[in-house]
């Protein structure tokens, strides 16, 4: 998996999910930005969802979560430092009690927990010498 492709491939769909999020849904655009999101979205599952999926099964083992693993674009912020409740809202046992949300974010791609303020990184893209 080439971290470089897979970041830049993130980054951009980041950078979609924010624009959009900029439009009032009244805007002449916001038709456009959201299909295009949603083609990037299409896109990434498809070339990455199955080794994101992987991952997010290993961060939910972890957490000890019965919550649902949904496809990796769920997950998405609209900037590469999660707000507190952005990404998906995850029930765990590591964390009973608290609401905690599961974001993908770029630069290195990675998954990060929110608690609150609290941001825990539970797992990180690592690239290996024969994919860069």
């Amino acid at each position: 998996m080439n971290a470089t492709d897979l970041n830049a491939a993130l980054l951009k769909l980041v950078s979609k999910k924010h624009e959009l999020a900029q439009l009032a849904y009244n805007d002449a655009r916001y038709d456009d930005v959201e299909e295009e999101l949603h083609d990037l979205e299409d896109s990434f599952n498809e070339e990455y969802g199955d080794y994101l999926e992987e991952a997010l099964e290993g961060v939910h083992r972890k957490l000890r979560s019965d919550t649902d693993v949904l496809l990796p674009t769920a997950y998405l912020t609209t900037s590469a430092t999660p707000g507190p409740k952005e990404g998906v809202w995850i029930d765990s046992e590591e964390y009973p009690g608290k609401k905690a949300y599961l974001a993908l974010v770029p630069n290195p791609t990675r998954f990060v927990l929110s608690i609150g303020q609290e941001r825990k990184e539970l797992w990180k893209h690592e690239a290996h010498p024969a994919t860069h």
